[in-house]
């Protein structure tokens, strides 16, 4: 958990970056990839993540202006990029002014539990990693590149003169 607000910061800004990768190598006709009839399509996904930045900063007090959790996905896989990225860049520049290090300690409700505001920004980075996670297996699947986010991707490990590793 996270102990500064410039430690959430900097670790912000490498997830999204991480997460910006994956939304920009969606395509228009990749959103509607499931794994199963009744599972969540990669569009959901990717426009999931983005609204629980709006939601969830907004249940903590952050003042995020976006789209209506209940809102459905867009049609087009850059204008989910587009709503993300203000997001994002939003709660960013919310932490930093409404928040201080001594406040990570205060506890706010938050799904009927009570959080410290240090808990809800670590919550806030997993949750998006674990989906993109998800995502990423949809992408495959539907046969799109996959970015290297922790490092390389199946299909970038040659730009290091290297096979793909098994």
């Amino acid at each position: 958990m996270y102990r500064t607000i410039d430690d959430f910061i900097e670790d912000w800004k490498g997830e999204n970056a991480a997460t910006i990768k994956i939304l920009e190598a969606l395509t228009d006709a990749s959103l509607s990839r499931k794994v199963t009839p009744e599972g969540r399509s990669l569009g959901y996904l990717a426009w999931h993540i983005t609204l629980s930045i709006v939601e969830m900063g907004n249940r903590a007090g952050l003042n995020i202006k976006g789209p209506a959790e209940d809102s459905s996905e867009p049609a087009h896989a850059a204008d989910i990029v587009k709503v993300y990225r203000d997001a994002a860049n939003q709660l960013g520049e919310s932490v930093r002014k409404l928040w201080t290090d001594s406040s990570l300690d205060e506890e706010l409700d938050m799904y009927g539990q009570v959080w410290k505001k240090r808990l809800i920004l670590t919550v806030l980075l997993r949750h998006e990693a674990h989906h993109r996670g998800q995502m990423t297996v949809l992408m495959r699947q539907a046969g799109l590149k996959i970015p290297g986010i922790y490092g390389p991707s199946k299909e970038e490990w040659s730009a290091y003169g290297m096979p793909p590793q098994k």
